[in-house]
């Protein structure tokens, strides 16, 4: 059996982005690093009232808690907690997706690279990528090349010294994969773990309306368990959705390794860590993984 890609391939199944961006939430910079001595919030703002109280995390959206999600990706997609160094980062992993780049792995062959490059090229039209977009459009839903070879990847490694890019990749990332799971997450009413689930199942399958997309993966799981939104047990629907999600990671070669889930996301909720607090250790593809 051959050794599981690092960039897990996903599907064709990304949402049109409309004309005025939302921008999504940045990340603020927070040193979470492996073997860190700790995690440090940003100091919640002062309330209305007279008397001064901290305000509760409010789930994967705490800037701490994000910071912590973007890591665990990292270790899954990268083999490393260094998410930010993957700006840069561009391939084709063989998996029929065509190029796959950036913090969150934008495919040349699914749509999301293609929505962008041109959302980078709205905010800065002359910038060494936006002579591509004839050809991402060209080749997108399909593994082709043609048109981007052989500067392509060079212009790409280019691009990521951007700070305009940078944002681009981040705005992208929220407003396709994070703000979503961070929002069906809460209205399902399940914590910082539990969100952090959704996300790592939208990154890698997408939400489409296929059988191992997000949507139909969270339709699995409420079949056999309800959601704390719906009166049920949080660990108990956890524990569903992760074996639904096994389930679909099963259905394609390129994602029959579930570590990033067996010996991830499982060892959490074993040990009823639902919101996601360091000190945090696991495994993915065999290598280990701690944030102090």
């Amino acid at each position: 059996m051959h050794a599981p890609p690092k960039r897990a391939a996903r599907r064709n199944t990304r949402p049109v982005r409309i004309t005025v961006i939302a921008v999504g939430l940045a990340l603020t910079a927070i040193p979470v690093t492996a073997y860190a001595g700790g995690l440090s919030h940003q100091a919640a703002p002062k309330p209305a009232a007279a008397a001064p109280k901290a305000a509760a995390a409010t789930g994967l959206d705490d800037p701490a808690k994000k910071e912590i999600a973007m890591q665990l990706v990292s270790s899954a997609e990268n083999s490393s907690l260094n998410w930010k160094s993957q700006y840069k980062y561009i391939e084709d992993i063989d998996d029929d997706r065509g190029y796959t780049a950036g913090i969150i792995g934008f495919c040349s062959g699914t749509g999301d690279m293609l929505d962008l490059v041109e959302l980078y090229t709205e905010r800065k039209p002359d910038n060494v990528l936006a002579k591509y977009l004839p050809a991402l459009r060209k080749v997108n839903g399909t593994p082709s090349h043609s048109g981007l070879d052989p500067n392509f990847t060079k212009d790409w490694v280019k691009a990521a010294s951007d700070s305009a890019f940078k944002k681009a990749q981040d705005d992208e990332r929220d407003r396709v994969y994070f703000n979503p799971a961070v929002k069906q997450g809460k209205a399902d009413g399940i914590g910082t773990l539990g969100q952090f689930a959704y996300y790592d199942a939208i990154v890698m399958h997408g939400d489409g309306g296929d059988s191992t997309g997000f949507s139909s993966i969270r339709k699995r799981a409420l079949s056999k368990a309800k959601p704390p939104s719906q009166g049920g047990n949080e660990v108990t629907y956890l524990n569903a959705f992760l074996d639904a999600r096994v389930w679909a990671m099963k259905q394609e070669e390129a994602h029959e390794d579930t570590s990033r889930v067996d010996t991830a996301q499982r060892v959490f909720l074993k040990k009823g860590n639902l919101n996601l607090d360091p000190p945090l250790d696991w495994k993915v593809y065999g290598d280990s993984f701690h944030i102090g």
